[in-house]
C-alpha cells in the first residue's frame, strides 16, 4: 500500500478511537493532522486540497448554525421545553409530546443544538415532579437522532448528502419521512415497554433548578424573528434557489440585529464540526487520487456485492457510522454511489442517522444528553441506553428496509 493509503488508514483508526495514546487530540484533531500529513507527503497538493474542500456545504451547514443560535439565544428552545413539560401529570402523553417536539423541531433545526437546550428544562420539571428522568431523556436523544433523518438540513450528515448528491429537498423529505415517522413511534413504544415500570414511580430527586439559570430567558420578539426567517427559508428550499446561498442569505437577516450581538451568535457556531468536515473532505479526495476506491468497488463488484443495493449499503453504513461516527462514513461512503439512483442516497442518509441510536457514542446528541443529565446529578449508563438503543435501532432498521422494498421509487 502507498503512503496516503496507510495515512487514510491512520487517520480513520483514530478517528474510531476518538483519540491518540499519548496525545490530547480529539477526533477533529486527527481528521485535521491526517489533512496536514496528505499535503506534507504530496499526496494532495495544496490547491487540490482547497479545491477539494466542498465550500457550498460548509457555507449550508454554517448559515443554518447562525439561524439554530438565534433561536437558542432567543430562548424559544426553552420556553418550548417548558411548555411540553406542562404535561407531565400524563406521564406517558408527555414522553410522547416531548419525543414529538424534538423529532420535528430537529428536522428543520439542529438536533444537538435541540437536545443542548431541551435537556436542562425536562431534567429539571422530571426530578421536580419526583420523576426518573432517564427514559424521558432516552426519549429526547432518540427522537432528535430519527426526527433528524427526515429532512435535508436536519443533521450535518443529510446536507453533505444533499450537497453532494444534488438531492431535491421535496422528493428526499418525501422519502425519508415516512420511514423516521415510524422508526420515531417503534422508539415510543419500545421505550414504554421497557420502562412500563417506571412512569408511576416517584423517587427521591436532587434539586436541578440551577439548571435554568444558565439557559437564555424567552424573548418573544427574536424567537418571531428566528421562526419567521426558517419558516422562509424552508419556503426557499423547494424553489430553484441554491441550498447554501437561501442559508447564507437568512443568516445575514438575522445578524442584522440592535439586540443580539453577531459575537454571542458566532460563539455558537460549532467551528470543531466544520473543521472536521474540511479536513475530512481533503483525506478522502487524497484517497481518491491514489484509485484505491475505485479498486475497491471494482473488487466488491466482482464478488457479487455492490453498494448501489440499499441492504447492504444500509447494514455497512450501520457498522461504519458506530465505527469513526457517522459524518467521517458518509463522507468516505459518498465517493460510492451514483447520482442517477436517489434511493442509495435516501438509504445512506436514514441509515446513518438511525446508526446513531445504538450506542451512546454513536451521536454526539447522546452525548449531550448524558453529559446535561450528569450535571443535573442524573446517571444514564451504557447499560440503561443500550437497553432501548440497541432495539430502537434495530427495528428502525428493519423498518427501513422494509419501505426500500413498498416505498415510492
Amino acid at each position: 500500500m502507498t503512503t496516503p493509503v496507510w495515512i487514510f488508514i491512520a487517520a480513520y483508526l483514530g478517528i474510531a478511537l476518538g483519540h491518540v495514546p499519548g496525545l490530547t487530540l480529539d477526533r477533529t484533531g486527527i481528521a485535521l493532522l491526517g489533512a496536514m500529513a496528505m499535503i506534507l507527503a504530496g499526496a494532495i497538493s495544496l490547491p487540490e486540497a482547497a479545491a477539494a474542500v466542498d465550500v457550498p456545504t460548509l457555507v449550508l451547514l454554517y448559515a443554518l448554525m447562525i439561524v439554530s443560535a438565534q433561536l437558542r439565544l432567543g430562548g424559544f428552545y426553552t420556553q418550548t421545553a417548558l411548555a411540553v413539560s406542562s404535561l407531565l401529570v400524563h406521564p406517558r402523553f408527555f414522553l410522547f409530546a416531548s419525543m414529538l417536539t424534538a423529532a420535528v423541531l430537529s428536522a428543520v433545526l439542529a438536533n444537538d443544538i435541540v437536545c443542548l437546550a431541551f435537556t436542562p428544562v425536562l431534567t429539571m420539571a422530571l426530578l421536580s415532579a419526583r420523576r426518573n428522568p432517564v427514559p424521558y431523556l432516552l426519549g429526547l436523544a432518540l427522537a432528535s437522532n430519527i426526527g433528524s433523518a427526515a429532512t435535508l438540513i436536519g443533521n450535518p450528515q443529510n446536507m453533505l448528502i444533499g450537497q453532494v448528491g444534488r438531492l431535491a429537498f421535496d422528493r428526499f423529505f418525501l422519502w425519508c419521512a415516512p420511514p423516521a415517522a415510524a422508526a420515531l413511534l417503534a422508539a415510543y413504544l419500545l421505550l414504554c415497554l421497557a420502562f412500563r415500570g417506571e412512569f408511576h414511580r416517584r423517587i427521591e430527586a436532587p434539586d436541578a433548578a440551577h439548571l435554568l439559570e444558565r439557559l437564555p430567558r424567552f424573548d418573544r420578539w427574536q424567537s418571531l424573528k428566528g421562526l419567521a426567517v426558517v419558516v422562509a427559508l424552508l419556503a426557499f428550499f423547494f424553489t430553484p434557489v441554491p441550498r447554501e446561498v437561501s442559508a447564507l442569505g437568512a443568516a445575514g437577516i438575522l445578524l442584522c440585529s440592535r439586540k443580539m450581538s453577531s459575537r454571542a451568535v458566532l460563539q455558537l457556531v460549532d467551528w470543531h464540526l466544520l473543521t472536521l468536515f474540511g479536513a475530512l473532505f481533503i483525506l478522502v479526495h487524497a484517497l481518491e487520487l491514489t484509485g484505491t476506491p475505485a479498486a475497491i468497488l471494482a473488487a466488491l463488484r466482482g464478488a457479487g456485492l455492490d453498494l448501489q443495493e440499499p441492504d447492504l449499503l444500509a447494514a455497512v453504513t450501520v457498522l461504519l457510522s458506530n465505527l469513526v461516527s457517522n459524518v467521517p462514513a458518509v463522507m468516505l461512503l459518498v465517493r460510492f454511489l451514483d447520482p442517477a439512483q436517489p434511493v442509495a442516497w435516501y438509504t445512506l442518509a436514514v441509515a446513518s442517522t438511525f446508526a446513531g441510536n445504538l450506542i451512546p457514542i454513536g451521536s454526539i446528541a447522546n452525548l449531550i444528553v448524558i453529559e446535561q443529565a450528569a450535571a443535573a446529578g442524573v446517571t444514564i449508563s451504557f447499560r440503561s441506553y443500550v437497553r432501548v438503543g440497541v432495539p430502537v435501532t434495530l427495528f428502525s432498521m428493519i423498518l427501513l428496509a422494509i419501505w426500500i422494498r413498498l416505498g415510492p421509487l
